[in-house]
């Protein structure tokens, strides 16, 4: 195979994989992890489960590959965040309801024991945790005007964030989840200059 055709190949399969990738989304979002078969995914891009194996050997690996995607999309380097983007992340989220839903869903289901996304949440939440203490280091200092520390606040400011969502998904027309969140923004107080 010449070099051309190697490099159309594999540009081929990255597209097919995120395709996949999408379709997995989707069918997680409508039925859950637990509820949502490699069958259903492989018949939503026209592939045979087979087809789909080829790709993603294993039902855990296609949601690893859905995690890291998801993640991906709000991706910004741990030390730009600013209580500034925070609020604008809670707006963009509030503009896709149907990746909010997935994400809320895996993350409901993995806290049962063998789930598979069960360690990927567990690291993943530590690392939030952490890089939200830095962020609310930078804006107040070693203490907030309410005197907690940011180690103490950032598990706090996490489940605002998640808590505005399952909340958000369940009541759309009277959660208003951007302003809610604003709003808590303003509960922890001025930041220094």
């Amino acid at each position: 195979m010449a070099y051309g055709d190697a490099m159309n190949a594999r540009v081929r399969s990255e597209e097919r994989r995120a395709e996949i990738v999408r379709a997995a989304l989707e069918v997680i979002a409508e039925r859950g992890y637990r509820g949502a078969s490699l069958a259903a995914v492989a018949e939503r891009v026209g592939l045979t489960q087979q087809g789909l194996l080829h790709y993603f050997p294993t039902k855990d690996a296609l949601l690893v590959a859905v995690l890291k995607e998801r993640d991906q999309w709000d991706a910004v380097p741990d030390s730009q965040w600013r209580l500034d983007l925070l609020a604008s992340l809670v707006e963009y989220n509030a503009m896709r309801p149907g990746i909010v839903q997935t994400f809320s869903a895996l993350l409901g289901e993995s806290v049962t024991e063998e789930h598979p996304a069960r360690a990927y949440f567990t690291d993943r939440y530590r690392r939030v945790r952490e890089n939200m203490a830095a962020v609310l280091r930078a804006a107040y200092g070693d203490r907030l005007p309410n005197g907690l520390t940011p180690e103490r606040t950032a598990p706090l400011l996490v489940a605002v964030m998640d808590g505005l969502q399952y909340q958000w998904l369940l009541d759309p027309e009277t959660v208003d989840m951007p302003g809610a969140f604003r709003d808590f923004l303003r509960l922890l107080g001025e930041p220094a200059d």
